[in-house]
């Protein structure tokens, strides 16, 4: 990452809703939920902070996959990590797809995505939620 970017920018950027055709919806409990493909994710990361300033790995936990993001901040790097287990659809795949973007989450990456009332689709996202672009 630059030394210009301020840390406040990127942490801005990194939060920043997608556009609403990145989203994926999925019925869970009857409700409709959002959420990204973790390509879109890694595309966020190479935007905001650079190829060269991220990085990923993943470890085996009780059967769990636990993904760590690190980011260069200030020339140090940070890492947050989150889990996930396999899923149902691509097994060990979607446990890896979904580690990550858990561990993402915790960089404020599509966290916004949590806070949609039952009931908000595609069609009808809050103002919060859809970029000023």
């Amino acid at each position: 990452m630059s030394e210009s970017k301020d840390w406040a920018s990127v942490q801005a950027a990194l939060k920043a809703p997608f556009n609403p055709r990145a989203l994926s919806w999925r019925k869970q409990g009857g409700i409709d939920l959002a959420y990204l493909n973790a390509r879109d994710v890694m595309k966020r990361l190479d935007d905001v902070v650079g190829i060269e300033n991220w990085q990923d790995r993943y470890e085996e936990c009780s059967g769990r996959v636990i993904c760590y993001i690190s980011i260069r901040v200030e020339g140090e790097w940070v890492t947050k990590a989150d889990g996930s287990g396999d899923t149902k659809i691509e097994g060990d795949k979607g446990g890896i797809s979904g580690a990550f973007k858990r561990s993402a989450v915790r960089w404020g990456i599509g966290r916004y995505l949590y806070y949609l009332k039952p009931g908000a689709s595609a069609n009808n996202l809050p103002a919060w939620a859809i970029p000023n672009e």
